[in-house]
């Protein structure tokens, strides 16, 4: 990061930490790190009034494939690469979030920009610019396990060390999310009913998708699962030693994922609707019976601090909804030793919060102490406050 201040304080702040709110409570900042939070607290550089509103930790998207609609927004219609990675680093800041892992797909004949190539192309322009990004940004690769002509191009990119984060998924109508075998979620895959059956054999003990996860486990690269629906499916991937379990399809999948010790992940999106967009489980009804440890954008960033607020007001403490967006995924990425939580010695990836009557609006975006996002003007009056 570039041209940071060496020391900043923000001050009059509510600030969400791991386990609780500090009113009015500070917090000092000195070359991009955490160095205290405690009340009123002094420090040279510069000063800024929260006006008593929310301090969050940034926001930490694990799968957002957002970026799919944003280079192809219609069917046709495709924009260069290098402009959309660099203006979505701009919305996902105005959306609080501090660290984004673009979950690319590779789905063997699904087209867009999920073909092999194309999707290869696109991690490797991320990847290109993320020096010159604001936000921090990964990359998550989705590994159908019908795609062994992607293999390849995933151990290449294993192999440059461009992978953080890697998911298993199984898009085959009839089981999963596509419960249904509908012509729609054919045409998904580019399969037909007629050619469904050449891949009857292929499961997640295939060698192929095991060498990947365990290529995966050697590097440190954390392995999630995708649309998890049986108990024989959990199993398997225990059995593999995936430790997330994203978008469980049914109430009994997400509770024996969390009774399994595994994160579970939902879409914020779900959460912020009420319901699925493919009919299947409720997130906000499966993370308040307690089976929901992270949420992910999906496939709408703008969501994640609306979500955060709408768990508030269904009954969970700040705290702990704060913690789904940062210090659970954190963790569950193998990050949470340098952010994810506003505690001290970690990474000032913070962002100022203010509770409107029509939900949450961010103000201020933080990454490492450097600001890169505002639209906040600090109070002008000595009594002036915006409480939470």
């Amino acid at each position: 990061m570039k041209n940071r201040e060496t020391s900043m304080v923000i001050e009059n702040a509510s600030i969400v930490t791991p386990a609780g709110v500090l009113r009015d409570a500070s917090v000092k900042i000195v070359d991009g790190v955490i160095a205290e939070i405690g009340s009123k607290l002094e420090g040279p550089g510069p000063r800024i009034d929260a006006g008593g509103m929310y301090l969050l930790p940034g926001i930490i998207d694990l799968h957002s494939d957002a970026i799919e609609t944003e280079i192809q927004p219609r069917p046709g219609v495709l924009f260069p690469l290098n402009m959309v990675i660099l203006e979505m680093d701009k919305k996902v800041a105005a959306a609080g979030v501090t660290t984004l892992y673009h979950a690319i797909c590779f789905i063997d004949g699904g087209g867009w920009v999920r073909d092999r190539e194309q999707a290869n192309s696109v991690i490797r322009e991320i990847s290109r610019l993320a020096p010159q990004l604001n936000i921090r940004t990964k990359i998550h690769v989705r590994f159908d396990i019908l795609g062994e002509k992607t293999v390849p191009y995933v151990d290449k990119l294993l192999d440059e060390g461009k992978v953080q984060l890697f998911s298993v998924m199984d898009h085959r109508p009839g089981q999963g999310q596509l419960r249904e075998k509908t012509p729609e979620n054919f045409k998904q895959l580019g399969l037909s009913p007629g050619n469904l059956d050449q891949f009857a054999g292929i499961s997640l003990r295939t060698d192929y998708v095991r060498r990947l996860v365990e290529r995966c486990h050697a590097s440190g690269i954390p392995v999630a699962s995708h649309d998890d629906d049986t108990e024989e499916k959990l199993n398997a991937i225990q059995q593999m030693g995936i430790a997330i379990s994203e978008f469980p399809v049914t109430m009994e999948a997400a509770a024996s994922a969390a009774r399994r010790g595994m994160y579970v992940c939902f879409g914020s999106p779900n959460v912020v609707r009420g319901v699925s967009n493919s009919g299947n489980l409720s997130a906000r009804e499966a993370i308040m019976a307690g089976f929901g440890d992270i949420l992910c954008s999906d496939y709408v960033p703008m969501s994640m601090i609306h979500a955060v607020f709408i768990l508030e007001k269904a009954g969970m403490p700040i705290y702990q909804a704060v913690n789904m967006v940062s210090l659970n995924p954190a963790r569950a990425a193998g990050i949470s030793g340098y952010t994810g939580s506003i505690e001290t010695g970690k990474k000032a990836d913070l962002i100022i919060v203010e509770l409107l009557p029509e939900g949450p609006k961010v103000l201020k975006t933080f990454v490492e102490g450097r600001e890169i996002y505002s639209t906040y003007c600090p109070p002008s009056g000595p009594t002036a406050q915006r409480s939470v």
